[in-house]
């Protein structure tokens, strides 16, 4: 059975919301999803799984949570070459800035980023959930 992990990072539950929506997106038959907040992730769960989908809010100045995510972040490198991954986050300022940067330091590891990362102003609404849901199941169709 392909399996996909989902890790996160949310401060005031807008990111655990989108989080929630990739894995219930992202479940079939066919693919086991572990839903993880970064402070229970290994790296071991992102080398055993066939895909990954990490989210993280803007923080400060349009960059990743620092004191959790961005070592889980940093402790990837060398070990998502090819893997199919997708982004996402909630932000409630700024333009993007931080995801754009991510985008960009995953796509340096070799990593298979399937598209932009999606980003959603606070916390998402129908629409939003709607989107998140539908980037699980594009993660879950790219290892099918």
């Amino acid at each position: 059975m392909k399996k996909i992990v989902v890790i996160y990072w949310s401060g005031t539950g807008n990111t655990q919301a989108m989080a929630e929506a990739v894995a219930e997106g992202a479940k079939s038959n066919d693919v086991k999803v572990d839903l993880l907040n970064v402070s229970q992730a290994k790296i071991d769960d992102v080398e055993k799984a066939d895909a990954v989908a990490l989210g993280c809010p803007s923080m400060g100045a349009e960059v990743l949570e620092e004191y959790e995510m961005e070592p889980f972040v940093e402790s990837l490198s060398g070990k998502i070459s090819g893997k199919p991954i997708v982004l996402f986050g909630s932000y409630g300022w700024g333009d993007g800035e931080w995801m754009a940067d991510w985008e960009e330091r995953i796509k340096q590891q070799d990593a298979n980023l399937l598209k932009e990362g999606l980003i959603i102003n606070e916390m998402p609404d129908d629409e939003g959930i709607n989107n998140c849901k539908e980037l699980g199941l594009m993660l879950a169709k790219e290892i099918a």
